[in-house]
């Protein structure tokens, strides 16, 4: 891929394009709502698949075991909005190294649809996890990187003194391994930038409660997990994920703002390495909160069922 499709692809798609979801679900309550919102997102977004992401933490026992749960919960959140798309099970661990593949029916499943496509005419990564299921289809074939743009949920903002965000620090060979393909590549920060978008109980119970099943799940999720550690306070909640579907939605920067920037890989002391001379990517660096939850709240209050 030439630097001028390189840089055309790091820019927001115009007409309807192809995408599949890789998400660690369970892991916390901000994968649904994006789910929610990539499939009210129709007249722009044809969803092909969605892969279940690994992830450890109080949520499960395991790596494994956060993918089997974060399966089920796609399934869950599918159900509640009657939606049928393809749902593949991901990897069980977190890469090893830079140079091995975890074999997955995500990891395949990708690999197989990016052969359909070309740099002139991608298919759209959006992730929102732990980045190993992409990592692994990109190994196993490298070709996945010049078919595919991706656009990841992960890592903190350049300006923050560590990269321990938890999708880039589970699995940070993952990480370098995508980012230094050369995949064209969006990524959207999450302390100091995405960290701005929240919503409050008065909202939840406002735009969503009573609307239809997949709102009332999403208010009611989580209002239960924020209460469960803030109780007596005022509290807001992050949904970061939805930015990730924001940014295809992105005509005229009417959701967030961004620049290309040079690469920066994150190291293992969980430092950015920058790479002046390396591939250009796409960072965000402002999320336009109002605007965005306008649009969320609008879409999935209206969603019929």
């Amino acid at each position: 891929m030439n630097n001028e499709q390189k840089l055309k692809n790091l820019s927001v798609p115009s007409g309807k394009i192809d995408v599949v979801l890789d998400t660690d679900a369970y892991n916390e309550i901000d994968d649904q709502f994006a789910i929610a919102y990539l499939l009210s997102c129709k007249e722009k977004l044809n969803t092909k698949a969605i892969y279940a992401a690994p992830f450890f933490n109080k949520n499960s026992s395991g790596p494994a075991d956060g993918m089997e749960k974060s399966y089920d919960e796609i399934f869950k959140v599918l159900s509640l909005m009657v939606e049928d798309v393809p749902v593949l099970k991901g990897s069980t661990d977190f890469l090893e190294n830079e140079s091995t593949p975890i074999i997955s029916p995500a990891a395949l499943d990708l690999l197989e649809r990016a052969k359909r496509y070309s740099p002139e005419n991608p298919l759209y990564v959006i992730a929102i996890g732990a980045i190993t299921n992409i990592a692994s289809a990109i190994l196993i074939e490298p070709m996945v990187a010049e078919n595919t743009v991706v656009v990841w949920l992960g890592g903190h903002a350049i300006h923050v003194d560590h990269t321990k965000e938890f999708n880039m620090r589970q699995d940070i060979a993952a990480a370098r391994v995508v980012m230094g393909s050369g995949v064209p590549f969006v990524q959207l920060p999450c302390k100091g930038v995405v960290s701005s978008f929240t919503i409050s109980k008065p909202e939840l119970e406002f735009w969503l409660k009573g609307k239809n099943k997949i709102s009332d799940y999403l208010a009611e999720n989580a209002i239960r997990c924020a209460e469960s550690y803030a109780s007596q306070t005022a509290w807001t909640r992050c949904i970061w994920d939805v930015t990730a579907i924001a940014w295809l939605m992105n005509d005229s920067d009417i959701f967030m703002e961004s620049q290309i920037l040079p690469l920066h890989l994150p190291d293992y002391s969980h430092r950015y390495e920058f790479i002046p001379d390396g591939h250009p990517i796409r960072y965000v660096y402002y999320i336009k909160r109002d605007t965005l939850m306008t649009d969320l709240l609008r879409r999935i209050s209206s969603k019929i069922g």
